[in-house]
């Protein structure tokens, strides 16, 4: 409460700067301030107040504000700002972070933001939108310090000196030849350990650990989590360096994946946010939900199919939701193993097949224990042990076969380099449905002369 208490004042206290046109001292308050509180203290601000907070914020707070906004709101910031301030925000902004902004844009709308920016900035934004979407070269950033092999060490460290602002981590320089190839990685605590007359080439690490501008991002991910590295750097066929990506980089790549497989996962489309008007969210979710209803009606002509079966045994229709629910769940558990797995695992065809083998399994002990227990309350509650039987039986099967659809439908994808995560799971819970109905009445249909 005190801390609400503290933002609220705090941003009454810059309007009444933005209204007083008091530059300096709002500048005073701001650099006080963490960028991602002068981020929310925006988004809070009266629309009519937000053009003037912009102008008055320094560019560097600038850069800083965009990264915690959404990009439609980053394009707005831009939108408002002059010309001119827009392009020098633009050049100071990492390139890597102004990739993401850019991309799905079209070209006209690209050539627009750019045009006014530095040669050297708007070619570099070029070359990585180049590159595919999600790639390594999409990620990486072309700010840092190399240094060339034959260089001492204290040539080394006064460039590091020299070019200090895009020293962003103080912890790797990475060595390249005459030719700007890759061929070593020299730690800063080696550059301060050792004698400065000392050429680098001798104290260099050899076998770098690097990746391909066209590496997939979630593969750099693994990389740097699994050996704990703070950057990687990213190269060309020829091993020519081309860039670096940070770790950094990697949380900003896990949350946008995690975002991105969440939206299709629930299938609720992974552009809509808190901020997201009704109507612009329903049209988003539409098309799957329209895609899903005309699936369901097939459920609805199983149910039209069987009608005979059940106007035999009534109690049938009780047990209806509850296998065709248990089974789109378990399928959706499953599913989501398998799409959190991409990320954290490499996925070999023998550790894909002990993969799909170990839910087998899990299918088969899950739908055990609970057609055990269904059996055990239908026969209490209708004195059948056949309609226990056939409802436990139904279950059993359907359990193992929602537990493999939602095991192999997205590998199947990931072999094919289908985004995994539009297995959604509302589409495997209608397609579970769809075949636990099937099972369920085929059983039942079966028997019916017992149940009767």
């Amino acid at each position: 409460m005190i801390k609400k208490i503290e933002e609220d004042e705090i941003a009454i206290g810059l309007i009444q700067l933005l209204k007083d046109g008091k530059k300096e001292e709002f500048q005073d308050v701001t650099k006080e301030l963490m960028p991602y509180d002068v981020a929310h203290l925006y988004k809070e601000l009266p629309t009519k107040r937000k053009p003037l907070f912009l102008e008055y914020l320094d560019l560097k707070e600038l850069a800083y504000l965009l990264r915690y906004l959404t990009r439609d709101e980053q394009l707005h910031v831009i939108e408002i700002l002059k010309p001119d301030r827009s392009a020098e925000l633009l050049d100071l902004m990492k390139n890597d972070e102004l990739a993401v902004m850019l991309t799905g844009l079209s070209s006209d709308a690209i050539d627009k933001l750019i045009k006014k920016m530095k040669h050297e900035e708007s070619a570099a934004i070029r070359k990585i939108l180049s590159y595919p979407e999600k790639s390594a070269g999409r990620s990486m950033s072309d700010r840092f310090v190399w240094i060339e092999k034959s260089y001492t060490v204290e040539e080394a460290i006064d460039k590091l000196k020299h070019f200090s602002d895009l020293a962003e981590y103080l912890n790797y320089l990475y060595v390249i030849d005459h030719e700007r190839k890759l061929v070593g990685v020299v730690s800063y605590r080696d550059l301060l350990l050792a004698e400065t007359d000392v050429v680098i080439e001798d104290i260099m690490v050899k076998n770098v650990v690097k990746v391909d501008v066209s590496t997939k991002q979630e593969e750099v991910a693994k990389l740097i989590a699994r050996h704990d590295f703070v950057s990687i750097p990213v190269v060309v066929e020829d091993n020519t360096l081309a860039g670096i990506i940070t770790v950094d980089d990697v949380v900003d790549i896990i949350m946008r994946e995690a975002d991105d497989d969440i939206g299709m996962l629930l299938a609720s489309g992974k552009d809509i946010d808190f901020t997201t008007p009704p109507f612009i969210a329903a049209y988003r979710r539409l098309p799957w939900l329209i895609l899903l209803l005309f699936i369901g009606l097939v459920s609805g002509s199983i149910i039209a199919r069987f009608e005979a079966t059940l106007e035999a045994v009534v109690a049938l229709a009780f047990f209806m939701p509850m296998i065709a629910g248990m089974t789109g769940n378990t399928g959706t558990q499953s599913l989501a193993i398998v799409v959190r797995g991409f990320v954290t695992e490499d996925l070999s065809p023998k550790k894909t097949m002990k993969l799909i083998f170990r839910e087998f399994l899990v299918g088969i002990i899950i739908g055990l224990t609970c057609a055990i227990v269904i059996l055990i309350i239908a026969y209490i509650w209708q004195g059948s042990l056949v309609l226990g039987l056939v409802v436990g039986a139904s279950l059993l099967a359907t359990l193992i076969i929602g537990t493999l659809a939602g095991t192999i439908i997205p590998l199947i994808l990931h072999k094919f380099n289908v985004d995994p995560a539009v297995a959604s799971g509302p589409l495997i819970t209608t397609i579970n449905d769809i075949l636990s109905l099937l099972i369920y009445f085929g059983i039942a249909t079966m028997f019916i002369s017992k149940l009767m």
